[in-house]
């Protein structure tokens, strides 16, 4: 059996573990998928920081969750690396990334007519009105009300639900086989040391990247375009699918 102490030594698993550490890296700041909708969404719903950095490690840890789980699952199973590529396994991890990505186009353009749809209603405009004396007088008004505002409420409650979803669909390309390699220098410590590092690095890039873009989204005066940011929102949602699903991002 693969020893733990014996792969640390020989540097084996060390090899491993820095390129988990770089993968989990480069595929978070390389994949738009992994901040923009945090970004979006928090600016659509004004959410707080705080909400947005809990739902931002939160489906951080549902996307490396879900491949981890499979990952030891196949492990245990005595799946070899070397069988994974060209594995039916591996052809179901595609169709999983597939399925996110569709998901994505979907609720990001119900997002975006949505959008479209309140921030068209929410558009002041006027009236004019004559009286009996033949008065005129002019008023504006928004047809922006309860109603609209009952169903943002019930969107907010269900909006971080839906990336959760999202998230645990979306596979982590790279690890299972990280992991499925490291199980065989080093046992289920290795895999799991290589799990523990690839994840970390993940979350905290995604968290890191939300936070910096939110403090720069924050700096910038949006003014009448505000009213846009959810259909703004339901296209970047969009374009994420759209660059998962046919350019491999």
């Amino acid at each position: 059996m693969a020893d733990l102490s014996a792969a640390l030594e020989s540097g084996s698993l060390s090899v491993l573990l820095g390129t988990a550490i770089a993968l989990g890296f480069l595929h978070t700041v390389l994949g738009p998928d992994h901040y923009v909708p945090f970004v979006m969404m928090a600016k659509a719903q004004s959410w707080s920081r705080l909400k947005t950095a809990v739902v931002s490690v939160l489906c951080g840890l549902g996307h490396v969750g879900s491949s981890v789980v499979i990952g030891l699952t196949l492990a245990f199973a005595g799946m070899a690396f070397a069988e994974w590529e060209g594995s039916r396994w591996a052809g179901w991890h595609e169709a999983r990334g597939s399925l996110a990505a569709w998901l994505l186009i979907g609720v990001g353009t119900a997002f975006f007519l949505w959008g479209v749809i309140s921030a068209s209603r929410g558009r002041r405009h006027a009236h004019v009105h004559t009286h009996e004396d033949r008065a005129t007088h002019t008023h504006e008004h928004s047809h922006k009300g309860v109603h609209m505002h009952v169903h943002g409420t019930q969107v907010r409650n269900l909006t971080p639900w839906v990336l959760f979803t999202i998230f645990i669909l979306g596979p982590c390309e790279s690890l299972i086989p990280l992991m499925l390699a490291a199980w065989a220098v080093a046992g289920m410590g290795g895999s799991l040391l290589v799990a523990a590092a690839f994840s970390a690095v993940t979350v905290l890039t995604i968290l890191g990247t939300v936070s910096v873009l939110m403090l720069g989204i924050s700096r910038i005066p949006f003014g009448r375009l505000d009213r846009w940011s959810t259909a703004a929102a339901g296209l970047s949602l969009g374009l994420c699918g759209v660059a998962i699903r046919w350019l491999g991002l």
